[in-house]
């Protein structure tokens, strides 16, 4: 693979999210996901992105318009991860000797040259129709609860909360300005609060350092270096693009536009704000992409600065064997692509009949 340093645009389409004992790594066509089993070896899942909205209705794939359905289309993708995940360690804990029913690959931890182990196939089973829907289903089910609790904590509260404090004259607010700004630092607040609180546990520690694993894997490709484990775990953990950014610059622009409006009854209030959702996403999703394309620009990266260094409540410094994980996850995209030239050719390609059967 060549090393020069000279930028691939098209890598901007390539990106991560952490997940449990895994990372899962997407590509324009693919998303690939590699755990890390209890006995030490890597389970790699590939499969092609179904289309989306965006897909099939073009008018939709529009600056503004697309940054709704990008990060519901995110959710979704990162739904089925999270749930292959779980079920690569449950089924460790089980005793079971097979890896998830699923079309997959397992590396197991004998070292390579490249520093990732050997690969085996394991046997193609397909998951029946009504397997497929309850876990649609499920995953479904889980995105919309999830969304329920965010915007009941980061929309409701804070803006009961503010007119808990006026009715009491804890504070004197003077104008429906300053009122809809306590509203947006109470959202801010919470977010940090909540991440401070969930990074002393020891199973996010572990994510967190996934999260990091997998920005180290991106930038190394960004950068145009040998995508090896070395230099990998040289990289930075830090990403323009993070979904950790994206959110802070989503409460950083909504407390912008929710300065300008009007500040009626509560329930109506929560009713506006609501409304106004899709056009911060949409906006925001703008401004990520832009953190991401000029990321060269040191102006452009200091105005991002506050969103950067919001990820350093949630990424940590991988141990190599966490970089490995990434990097498993990155070449299956890669080669499903046809992006050989940029995967080292030490590294088995999943595709090739495997000496083992497991």
């Amino acid at each position: 693979m060549s090393g020069s340093k000279k930028q691939d645009k098209s890598l901007a389409q390539y990106g991560g999210q952490a997940i449990i004992e895994g990372v899962m790594m997407r590509s324009p066509h693919y998303f690939a996901v590699a755990c890390r089993k209890p006995d030490g070896g890597i389970v790699v899942k590939c499969e092609e992105i179904a289309k989306t909205a965006l897909h099939k209705l073009r008018w939709l794939n529009k600056p503004f318009l697309r940054g709704t359905f990008a990060l519901l289309d995110a959710m979704i993708l990162g739904g089925k991860a999270l749930n292959f995940a779980s079920n690569v360690q449950l089924e460790a804990i089980q005793g079971e000797a097979s890896p998830p029913k699923s079309p997959s690959h397992e590396l197991n931890g004998a070292s390579s040259p490249n520093g990732i182990g050997t690969t085996a196939t394991a046997p193609e089973t397909k998951p029946t129709k009504s397997g497929g829907r309850i876990n649609d289903i499920a995953v479904g089910g889980t995105i919309v609860l999830s969304l329920a609790i965010s915007l009941f904590i980061f929309r409701i509260v804070p803006t009961l909360l503010t007119e808990i404090v006026e009715k009491r004259q804890w504070i004197t607010l003077p104008s429906d300005t300053a009122r809809n700004g306590v509203d947006g630092l109470i959202r801010m607040s919470f977010f940090f609060t909540y991440l401070i609180l969930i990074s002393q546990l020891a199973g996010i520690k572990r994510v967190f350092q996934y999260h990091g694993a997998e920005h180290k894997a991106i930038n190394t490709l960004e950068a145009g270096l040998p995508l090896n484990a070395e230099n990998a775990q040289q990289a930075s953990r830090i990403h323009p693009r993070c979904g950790t950014s994206f959110i802070f610059i989503v409460l950083a622009i909504d407390l912008l536009v929710c300065l300008l409006l009007p500040r009626p009854v509560w329930y109506l209030r929560i009713v506006l704000h609501l409304a106004i959702l899709p056009f911060v996403a949409g906006l925001s999703y703008e401004v990520i992409k832009a953190a991401g394309k000029y990321r060269r620009n040191p102006f452009i990266m200091a105005i991002f600065a506050p969103g950067m260094w919001s990820q350093l409540l949630t990424t940590r410094e991988p141990d190599p064997d966490q970089t490995e994980v990434s990097l498993a996850a990155l070449y299956a995209v890669l080669h499903a692509e046809g992006r050989t030239d940029l995967v080292p050719e030490t590294t088995p390609n999943p595709d090739e009949p495997a000496a083992v059967l497991v």
